[in-house]
């Protein structure tokens, strides 16, 4: 129980971004997984980098509101390039 104005108002502060947070990461997580989902499914190659796309916008707009640090939003795009990259080039391959 806080003490002081300050303290409660830091409480009340909190909670907010706390729940906007999770909304942003939820929304970024749900993304990603739809690209991932999309690969292993198979799904054309249009579909994927249209998916990753949207994914990629989804990471950056996270750690642009601070849900997540920069270096972390980087690392995960990276990956997920990495997969899609790898998914294109096996496609072209079995053509």
């Amino acid at each position: 129980m806080p003490n002081t104005k300050s303290a409660a108002k830091r409480v009340r502060v909190s909670e907010k971004r706390r729940i906007l947070n999770k909304a942003y990461k939820t929304s970024m997580k749900n993304k990603i997984k739809a690209v991932l989902k999309a690969i292993a499914e198979g799904k054309p190659v249009e579909e994927v980098q249209q998916l990753f796309r949207v994914a990629q916008s989804a990471i950056d707009k996270a750690a642009r509101r601070g849900a997540i640090h920069k270096n972390q939003a980087s690392r995960r795009k990276s990956r997920l390039a990495a997969k899609v990259k790898a998914y294109v080039a096996a496609k072209e391959q079995g053509v």
